[in-house]
């Protein structure tokens, strides 16, 4: 939705920004039926005509964040994401003359238990896992399948906690927009998580023109939510019984040497703020 402000200004750069309606169930649907095959040679125009009708368009953004599976399939058949070698093959086959840009957000894996199990539809969490322990999950698993499915794509994965801090950027990054043009969705994230207080600190703080790049910026806006962040919002509140202290200070330990390896990953950029 923050993308989608810019919308007008993207296209004037060949840039566009469709509704999902104009794709996620064509892309869906096309995946699902390919199932791993070969695409038809005429497949990949016939989707570009029905998502864009403007052919000097050089550049098309999509975002869907239940696109490798809905919640309640994450953990199909004992597997952390097991649709990711099909789908995103099949994503690249149907793409394969173009420059696919792919974007993953990962987080601790006890705040995305949390989350994802409240939107398993009523399972409890042995139930959601099956056969695996919340211990035997690791980003870097998926990161590495992700690439391993579509290695011509360039992979950009970042932490969720870090995503007020890098709003902006990811907003570039994955509309592609010029490093000078205004971004009219930079507060967007800022707005729900900080008071009204800290939200009007960080822009008179900002457009006051004394932060002259993007760590400057960071350190702003890392100095407002220490101050003016909404505790309900940006601290996880960790309630499953099956994941107490013991558990979530493992899997935070896991979740750190998970970084660490997917930053030494080939193909792919962790973006993260300070660096």
């Amino acid at each position: 939705k923050s993308i989608f402000k810019d919308a007008d200004s993207l296209l004037q750069q060949g840039i566009a920004v469709p509704g999902p309606g104009k794709y996620r169930k064509l892309l869906r649907d096309t995946v699902q039926q390919l199932d791993g095959a070969s695409p038809k040679p005429d497949t990949r125009d016939i989707l570009i005509d029905a998502i864009v009708e403007d052919d000097s368009i050089r550049r098309i953004v999509m975002t869907n964040d239940n696109f490798i599976a809905i919640p309640k399939r994450i953990f199909d058949h004992g597997v952390f994401y097991p649709q990711i070698d099909i789908k995103l093959r099949s994503l690249q086959r149907i793409f394969h003359r173009d420059d696919l840009s792919l974007f993953f957000s990962i987080r601790n894996p006890a705040s995305f238990l949390q989350d994802t199990v409240r939107r398993s539809e009523g399972l409890t969490l042995p139930q959601y896992l099956g056969m695996l322990t919340p211990q035997e999950i690791f980003w870097s698993d998926a990161v590495a399948r992700i690439k391993h499915a579509a290695p011509d794509a360039h992979l950009y994965v970042w932490c969720n906690e870090d995503t007020p801090l890098i709003w902006e950027e990811l907003i570039r990054l994955q509309s592609g927009t010029s490093p000078d043009a205004k971004v009219a969705g930079r507060y967007d994230l800022l707005d729900h998580v900080l008071t009204p207080e800290g939200l009007s600190h960080v822009k008179a703080t900002l457009e006051d023109g004394s932060a002259r790049d993007q760590h400057a910026r960071q350190d702003i806006i890392a100095d407002a939510l220490e101050a003016y962040a909404k505790p309900e919002l940006v601290e996880d509140q960790i309630e499953l019984p099956e994941l107490d202290a013991d558990m979530v200070a493992v899997l935070s330990q896991n979740y750190e040497d998970d970084l660490a390896e997917i930053s030494e990953m080939d193909g792919v950029t962790l973006v993260m703020p300070f660096s």
